[in-house]
């Protein structure tokens, strides 16, 4: 039997030339003109469809606004997006929307073959990404921190009402995944949950996009836009980047959240909605309102129930398995099914770096190691850019444990360690830190602030020995230490390098 493809394009001409490519390709095909026609079809259980050619530009509904329902409905089918304008920004958006490949029009019947037998062929071999965020829980976040657990902890109590919540946090966190789970655990888990990332709209097209346009309301609205309020009616609306919206849309968000109501551009009479809101920044808001550019009213009326997200520079327990997470994904993703374990120094590598990119900048790491991969191992000279970063680290000697210039001397981040040396992926679980007991050699105060002449010491030696201290009390562990210090563990080990302090043997008087 035929592969079915699904044609979605609102151009005649663009629909039957791709028609008649696909078919001429082997593949049985079926035509819509538009999005909401063609998430019907997609919806109502008739004959499998197993791949769909997307216009991005159409009326109505487009084709980034059917990858939304497609992901939030569970609509797993690979999706081949073609575009004429709006450049690469555009594409991006559909890929990180869970677009499996884009063409350029006008797309070549050559081209069009490749794309479709590449995507059924991933299809087929299991490594389509689920496009479906409706099932993604809390339990589906992958943390082990204290901060983490706590931010956890809030996320159940928003999901139990219907209450406002801002996402706190620097770009990269995971806020998204939050405000999900937030919504597959709340009563609105089966309604829409429409994402709007405010800072990347137009300026002069912001108003249109959240309440909505009618038909002739502006120069070049040839048709209604619902716009995203209206399209989350009944369910959840995200704000990402809600610092960034413009003063005068601000004053109508407000309205919106007050009354219930939106006002649709060229509309005569408000409109009734019932949305629930999410907003997410990674500004400080309270200086964006002291400074003028927020207001103060919509800030009150937004922050009833904030939630800060870390960086993963203070979460630093969370890196490890985040690592094991990525590794096994891409692994899976990619096809390289026999990558089964990561290099102790590797792993300490990645849990020393600060991350300033944070998980989103972690899992890119990852995912370009993958690619490189030869073997069954992630190995330090996967991760260059990330060496590059750490102050003294040399890759010369990289992977030769115990090698100067190497991190071959520090152990592995949690110490989850099978006997070939190697950290397993399946490993997700830290080990339990022992109860630390006072070293011998050690007596209380541990550390002196003045010398036997009664002169202050040099904060340098005080810093030197409370290092030691730290580090024969926590019995090397370094996250505990650093942690315990308030130091990211970056910075832990460049004061280990300064001081120079063995790690295996901190008691040990300075030479």
């Amino acid at each position: 039997m035929s592969n079915r493809i699904v044609i979605v394009d609102d151009d005649p001409v663009q629909r039957r030339l791709l028609k008649a490519a696909a078919e001429r390709a082997g593949y049985e095909t079926e035509v819509f003109s538009d999005g909401r026609s063609a998430l019907v079809r997609l919806s109502d259980g008739g004959p499998t469809v197993d791949a769909v050619v997307l216009d991005l530009m159409m009326p109505e509904m487009d084709g980034l606004q059917l990858l939304q329902h497609m992901r939030d409905a569970g609509i797993a089918v690979p999706v081949v997006v073609q575009t004429g304008q709006g450049g690469i920004e555009t594409v991006v958006k559909a890929m990180r929307a869970g677009a499996f490949d884009f063409v350029v029009k006008p797309v070549s019947p050559e081209r069009l073959a490749l794309s479709l037998a590449n995507a059924l062929k991933a299809a087929r071999s299991g490594v389509i990404p689920k496009m479906s965020r409706k099932g993604v829980g809390f339990k589906d976040i992958v943390a082990a921190s204290p901060a983490m657990e706590r931010v956890i902890s809030l996320g159940h109590r928003a999901a139990a009402s219907t209450i406002p919540v801002v996402l706190e946090g620097e770009s990269g966190v995971g806020k998204e995944m939050i405000a999900h789970a937030i919504q597959a655990e709340g009563i609105r888990r089966n309604k829409p949950f429409v994402t709007v990332n405010c800072g990347a709209i137009p300026e002069n097209l912001v108003e249109s996009i959240l309440f909505g346009h009618e038909k002739g309301a502006f120069t070049g609205a040839s048709e209604r836009h619902a716009g995203k309020f209206s399209e989350a009616d009944g369910g959840t609306l995200f704000l990402d980047e809600i610092g960034e919206l413009p003063p005068e849309i601000q004053v109508k968000l407000l309205r919106a959240v007050q009354s219930g109501e939106i006002e649709t551009v060229g509309a005569r009479v408000a409109k009734k909605v019932d949305v629930r809101l999410i907003s997410a920044t990674n500004k400080d808001l309270i200086a964006e309102v002291k400074a003028g550019r927020f207001r103060e009213d919509l800030y009150y009326r937004l922050n009833v129930f904030p939630i800060h997200v870390p960086a993963l520079r203070k979460r630093k327990e969370d890196i490890p398995q985040l690592v094991r997470h990525f590794t096994q994904h891409f692994a899976e993703t990619l096809g390289k099914h026999r990558i089964r374990a990561i290099a102790p120094e590797a792993m300490a590598l990645l849990t020393a770096h600060d991350w300033p990119g944070n998980i989103r900048e972690l899992e890119n790491a990852i995912h370009r190691a993958i690619v490189l991969c030869d073997s069954d191992t992630l190995t330090v000279s996967l991760f260059p850019q990330i060496a590059a970063q750490m102050p003294g680290y040399s890759l010369e000697a990289r992977d030769e444990p115990g090698e100067p210039g190497s991190l071959g001397q520090l152990p592995p981040a949690l110490g989850l360690m099978a006997p070939d040396g190697l950290v397993e992926l399946d490993a997700l679980d830290p080990p339990e830190l022992p109860e630390p007991a006072l070293p011998s050699g050690y007596g209380l105060p541990a550390v002196n602030a003045v010398t036997l002449d009664g002169e202050v010491r040099p904060i340098s030696e005080v810093e030197e020995e409370l290092i030691r201290f730290a580090l024969s009390f926590y019995r090397g562990q370094m996250s505990e230490v650093a942690r315990r210090l308030g130091i990211g563990r970056s910075t832990l080990y460049r004061k280990l390098k300064d001081y120079s302090i063995d790690p295996d043997n901190p008691g040990r008087e300075a030479a």
